[in-house]
């Protein structure tokens, strides 16, 4: 493991060097390129730079032991080489976790999906919730939100709606966590009786996919052109500028109509199409590779229930690590980082068990 933590630490000062270089810049996709990777290897570096201080000071500690040294010293030095190899160990077992084969994915940007599921009004409503606890847990961390689709309840529920969400590294390797049914149990406002309901919504996170991953061919195709129905105004009804796009190979069947262009209603249910696609097919793949052996975590299983958000205790309980938090209200406001970090934390030592077996 040394040996290839050596190896990345100097491919780092490498690309730091050329970085630095008056020229880097000459070349604007090769110093693209040269962000990325540095930024994919800065994490390993620095917890490898931290291994190397800790054994460095376990060394000298166990070599003042070799000193004529008085008991009272003695026990001082013994009770710091207990804290150094804790510490040692912790960085070793972090230090096998980021060595580990990521999601070639994770640097993608999110095509999100929330459709309300079980509850009549109550789960768009819920699902409404949602979407403000995405918008929000966006704005937190910097990422950029765009609306591709977005079909609305007269109550200000949601049917159905299609963010891309990212503009920054790493959006997919956080929100794919966030694939499955989401239920929600709480008193809705119309329970004149106070009466708690159950009710969910499903979310999809795709990764954004480009035109060089996956070829769809023409004839593959049926466009549809309709009306546009909703908020518009007086462009509403008048020209057929909304999109239906039908795969006919999968029968996957995507449409657009929040632009009042054609044009523009097209490419955003191109977007959504490929990342659909590409997410299907992956999954085929995976159930080819791996049979019915599948990680519960990041699955994308959209049929397992995943969370529960309780209202009347205040919680949020995430059913695949058994974690759950007591801070619902924050949770709601996009506070979601502790979450989606132990999740994180559970597959890489699942990935790591797998990987010593």
């Amino acid at each position: 493991m040394i040996d290839k933590l050596q190896g990345i630490k100097q491919r780092f000062e490498f690309l730091s060097e050329k970085l630095a270089a008056p020229d880097a810049l000459e070349d604007r996709d090769a110093w693209r390129d040269m962000v990325k990777e540095r930024a994919s290897l800065e994490e390993i570096v620095v917890a490898f730079d931290e291994y190397s201080t800790v054994q460095l000071s376990l060394e000298n500690c166990k070599a003042m032991l070799n000193d004529h040294l008085d008991n009272e010293m003695k026990e001082l030095v013994h009770f710091e080489i207990e804290e150094l190899e804790t510490k040692l160990e912790e960085l070793d077992n972090r230090l096998h976790i980021l060595l580990l084969p990521k999601d070639p994915n994770d640097d993608r940007d999110v095509i999100l999906e929330i459709r309300a599921g079980t509850g009549g009004d109550e789960a768009s409503l819920f699902g409404a919730d949602l979407l403000r606890m995405y918008l929000r847990y966006a704005e937190r961390n910097g990422y950029k939100m765009e609306y591709l689709s977005s079909n609305m309840t007269d109550m200000g529920g949601v049917k159905e709606v299609v963010l891309s969400i990212g503009g920054k590294r790493g959006a997919f390797s956080r929100l794919k966590y966030e694939s499955g049914v989401h239920r929600v149990q709480r008193v809705p406002e119309t329970e004149s009786q106070g009466r708690i309901h159950t009710s969910a919504a499903t979310v999809a996170v795709l990764p954004e996919i480009d035109d060089v991953q996956i070829e769809i061919k023409d004839t593959d195709l049926r466009i549809d052109t309709y009306r546009s129905s909703g908020a518009g105004g007086q462009h509403v009804n008048k020209t057929e500028s909304a999109i239906r796009i039908t795969h006919l190979p999968t029968g996957m069947v995507v449409s657009c109509q929040d632009e009042k262009s054609q044009l523009k209603n097209k490419e955003q249910a191109m977007r959504v199409l490929k990342s659909r696609l590409y997410d299907f097919y992956r999954g085929q793949q995976d159930a080819e590779r791996a049979g019915a052996r599948k990680s519960q975590i990041g699955s994308g299983d959209r049929s397992e229930r995943i969370r529960t958000y309780n209202f009347p205790q205040g919680r949020v309980t995430d059913h695949r690590i058994g974690f759950t938090l007591y801070k619902l209200e924050a949770f709601l406001d996009g506070d979601m980082d502790e979450l989606i970090d132990a999740l994180i934390v559970a597959e890489r030592s699942e990935q790591l068990a797998g990987e010593a077996d």
